[in-house]
């Protein structure tokens, strides 16, 4: 493929813009973070991420998360990094299409084959609908239509709601205004955290003939509405046969070799239906093709994979040496589906 350089301008605008809302005593924690984890000096760690940052691309919380601070130059170039991630966001997502993945309601209607689940809008006049939404499902999601990280996630118990006018008028002053069926998960995903539907991102790309996936990193939940770090959420990566390389990790350096509350070794992790996981994204990213770069959250089920949503701002998910033992990150593989 032929090789593509990123814009130049779209990388000056995006470290004007990290520049402009740098918080100075958060870099300083980073780094004696960073320092205090691996036996660094702090002034040398705190040079080094401001040197990356400014000249290699490289975010304060990447250099954070993925151990930057023992890495030699040659393995960090192997590392995606999320100012790379953006520039790849804005060079490759159509603006005119980015709206049907940030609204979550416009979202359900586009792929709304993929998604295997019911699904309503909540407008000004559906409360007996709404009602009967929530009845027959027992348990529902309700969602802010743009939201991101999971917040605006929220979950409903039929058994709890006396008054339905008034759940119904609270759902709208919150701007909870899409409702939807709560996924049912492969037995597989369920015997590591069976209170939280915990999904799967595939990062991938399509160049408008193949997708070509990038990154799989399957996410574990704590028993809440949502599996984000928001939440008490980690994850840990996938090889290509949808296998965990090591034990589970989240941004706030928490470690887990087990889940915290099944007990069930991450390591030992195999994603269900890889190869239909494979097929199903290439499926889903063939309906915008305009939005080719995209962080795509699945769900295995026992009849296959489902649809959560589409990112068109992917973010990043990469291996931590200090957990893993891997020293080397996913950027070749988007190099080589990409070209930049």
């Amino acid at each position: 493929m032929a090789q593509q350089r990123l814009g130049v301008l779209p990388r000056m605008r995006y470290l004007a813009g990290r520049a402009r809302r740098i918080d100075v005593g958060s870099v300083f924690e980073r780094a004696r973070e960073a320092s205090n984890s691996h036996g660094k000096w702090m002034p040398a760690v705190l040079v080094d991420m401001l040197w990356q940052a400014g000249v290699r691309n490289v975010g304060f919380q990447d250099y954070i998360d993925f151990d930057f601070a023992i890495l030699n130059r040659a393995e960090r170039a192997t590392y995606m990094t999320h100012p790379v991630s953006n520039q790849l966001s804005q060079k490759f997502d159509d603006p005119a299409y980015r709206h049907i993945f940030q609204d979550k309601i416009e979202f359900d209607r586009a792929f709304g084959e993929y998604l295997h689940r019911e699904w309503m809008e909540v407008t000004a006049d559906n409360a007996e609908e709404v009602a009967a939404f929530v009845r027959r499902h027992d348990t529902v999601v309700s969602k802010e239509p743009v939201g991101q990280a999971g917040t605006g996630v929220h979950r409903y118990h039929a058994a709890d709601i006396d008054d339905w006018d008034g759940f119904h008028r609270g759902l709208r002053e919150r701007g909870e205004l899409l409702l939807e069926e709560v996924i049912r998960q492969h037995p597989d995903l369920a015997a590591v955290c069976p209170g939280t539907v915990n999904t799967t991102r595939v990062t991938a790309f399509f160049d408008g003939e193949r997708t070509h996936i990038l990154a799989m990193a399957q996410k574990f939940g704590r028993g809440a509405v949502s599996d984000q770090m928001t939440f008490g959420g980690f994850y840990t990566m996938l090889d290509e046969r949808g296998h965990a390389v090591g034990a589970g990790y989240d941004s706030h350096g928490h470690v887990h070799e087990r889940h915290p509350d099944s007990g069930f070794r991450i390591a030992d992790f195999q994603l269900p239906m890889t190869d239909e996981v494979t097929a199903f994204v290439d499926r889903v990213a063939r309906v915008v093709p305009q939005v080719q770069y995209v962080g795509w959250d699945i769900v295995v089920t026992p009849d296959g994979p489902v649809l959560v949503e589409g990112n068109w701002g992917a973010g990043v998910y990469e291996n931590k040496p200090s957990v893993t033992g891997i020293r080397t990150g996913h950027k070749p593989r988007y190099r080589a589906a990409i070209g930049f």
